[in-house]
Parts: C-alpha cells; structure tokens; sequence
C-alpha cells in the first residue's frame, strides 16, 4: 500500500492482481476524455503503456507497483477541468530514484503543446521543492539537491499526423543566436492512429486490445477486426484479471457510444469482454452504419425513437455504477427531450456514483 492506495499488480508478469482500492471513476465531463482517464487512473494499463509505447529504456521494466498517481495535487492545473490528464510518480530500478511523467491526452493538434507543458512541468516542480523543504528546511539551496526528471507525454487520439513542435525552443525566435538560454526539452507523442493494427497485435497486452478500438473511426473499420488471430484474444482470455475485464469493457463502451453504435450493440460488445470472449466480439458484430441511420432516422422524423435511445444508453452507464432507483429510471426514460438527454448522457459517463448523477441532475 502506497500513499492509501492499493495497486494491482500485473497477472502477465506472473504476479498476484489487485484491484486499485481508490474510487478513481470517469468524473471528467467530456465523452472524449473518459476512455484517457479510465486508461491512465489503472496502474496496469499505465505500466503497459509507459513500457510499450514511450520507447524509453528506463521504463521496459516499469511494474502497476512502480507508479503512484499524484494528478490530484494538480487538478487545478489542467485547463478546462480536463481531468483526464495525469501526473504519476514512477519509481526506477533501484527504489530510490524516481522521474515524475505528465501524460496530456490530446483528440486534436494543440501547437502551443510545448509551452502547456512547460507551465505544467514548473508547477509540478515548484509542488516537489515545497515537499522537500516541508521534510528539510533549507535543502533546496544546497549544493548536492536536485530536482526529478520530468517526463512529458502527449497520448494523442486524432486521426491527422501531429505537426505542432516537439521541443519548446522551436516556438522562440532567435533561438539559433540565444539557444543556450532557452528552455530546452522536447515531448513525446504517442499517437494512436499511427499503430497498424499488426504492431498493436504484437504486443499482446489489454491496452492493445483497447487501443485497436480506439482507432475505430467509422463502421467499415470494424471488419478489419475480423483478421485478428484468434491466438491473440486467446492469451487475452487467460491472462486478464476479472476486475480489468471489466475496466476495458467500460472504456470500450465510451470507444462505440463516441460512434453512435446503438446500445444493443455496445453490450454485445461489453458482455463478451466481461465474459473474456474476444474472439467472439469481433466474429459476430455487425457493422453499423452511423451516418446512413442517421440520414434515415431524420428523414422519417424518428425524434421518439432517438429520445428513448439515448435514454437506455443514459441508464446503461448508470448501471454500470450500482443499483439505479427507479425514480431515477422513471424519469430518464419518460424523457424526450433530446439535448437534455444527451447532457444526461455525458453526466452518467462521468459520474463517479449514482449520486453524482442525481446531484448534477437533480434528478
């Protein structure tokens, strides 16, 4: 236990799995984001993540155990309450030496990237340096005190390439006559869109599995899917912990409801994962056309359809945080209003318990 909080640690590293005891639900208001925080809030997706896809040497060996998450202290940091945003403590091969990484997730090209993180990575050093002082007053003006590395991370979900700058010195003028005054660090992007789909399969871990969902953009992506080895969905099965197939079914959900896949459909999805049925998910989906139902549900003046749809896709969400009363689900379903439902609809992704939801509604 570190700090209150009891982190699983990785079945397919050989270990005992536990599930994280913190109460870390998707609180972030934006769809987009809930997938990122369910992802980084899991210490063995974040060690997978941070061994396979920064392509740093230091973390090939990082363990669930290794990683404490401290994005608390800096919530208020994060512009526009996106708290799908991370700041983890990660602890290297000898238990004393650490680096801080702040893993930013990103769904479109931000070009001031370089100085966000840069006013991110100060506040993150000023928090450690008053720590410091707090346990030994005066050693931050001492000769041999050093500050942690920070690690800046960009998990990036767009679909077009990332062409904003690396480092921050490429965004100051007259750095070729005053480079050497000017800050100097550059960021890693990890980009989802840019792994094939083999590359994703190579790695045999669940964040492969989720990012292969990630990348869906549209209906004609999902036969793709098919080509999958059944080897992979295979070792999936055996190895991952019930309480993480859970967890990837959830972050899934948020994947298919972002594409309008009708409700029937996500827990088709959803039920099979539970269940460690991979293989099956992808052999018996049916593509969905979302813009052609779309086109056709406008057209026949279907509102009475699409309220009742969003209102089951509401409840499906809150069911998935505990018993829903009936009160609750009275009211959800008698709506049909549609703008308000699709409020609704991002409160439930959002919630961290029914009574969030009830608050935020006042339902």
């Amino acid at each position: 236990m570190k700090n209150g909080q009891v982190f699983a640690k990785d079945k397919a590293e050989g270990k005992t799995t536990e599930k994280k005891l913190t109460d870390n639900t998707v609180r972030n208001t934006k769809v987009h984001d809930n997938g990122a925080k369910l992802i980084f809030d899991d210490p063995i997706l974040c060690a997978q993540f941070l061994r396979g896809y920064t392509n740093i040497e230091l973390l090939k060996n990082v363990q669930p155990e290794d990683i404490e998450d401290i994005s608390e202290r800096f919530l208020p940091m994060w512009q526009e309450g996106r708290d799908s945003d991370s700041v983890k403590k990660v602890r290297l091969k000898d238990g004393e030496l650490f680096l801080i990484a702040i893993v930013e997730h990103q769904s479109k090209v931000h070009y001031d990237m370089a100085f966000k993180l840069l006013r991110y990575m100060v506040m993150v050093l000023t928090d450690y340096e008053k720590e410091q002082e707090k346990r030994a007053p005066g050693i931050t003006r001492t000769k041999e005190f050093c500050y942690p590395p920070i690690l800046p991370i960009v998990y990036y979900e767009g679909t077009e390439r990332w062409t904003a700058v690396q480092n921050f010195k490429d965004r100051v003028y007259l750095k070729d006559i005053l480079g050497r005054y000017i800050p100097d660090f550059e960021y890693i992007v990890v980009p989802v869109a840019s792994y094939t789909n083999g590359e994703l399969i190579e790695k045999k871990d669940e964040l492969s599995l989720i990012m292969l969902i990630n990348k869906l953009r549209s209906s004609a992506d999902f036969k793709n899917l098919k080509e999958i080895p059944a080897e992979y969905f295979e070792e999936l099965s055996e190895k991952t912990p019930r309480y993480l197939l859970e967890l990837i079914g959830k972050i899934i959900a948020v994947f298919l409801y972002r594409l309008n896949v009708p409700r029937a459909e996500v827990e088709q999805f959803t039920d099979q994962i539970r269940g460690g049925d991979f293989q099956m998910l992808f052999d018996s989906f049916e593509a969905y056309d979302v813009q052609e139902t779309r086109r056709i549900s406008k057209a026949e003046g279907k509102a009475e359809g699409k309220a009742e749809g969003k209102a089951e896709a509401v409840l499906d969400l809150l069911e998935g945080l505990g018993p829903v009363p009936e009160a609750v689900r009275s009211a959800v379903m008698e709506t049909q209003e549609l703008e308000k439902l699709k409020v609704w609809l991002k409160l439930a992704a959002g919630a961290a318990d029914i009574e969030e939801f009830r608050g935020k509604t006042g339902l």
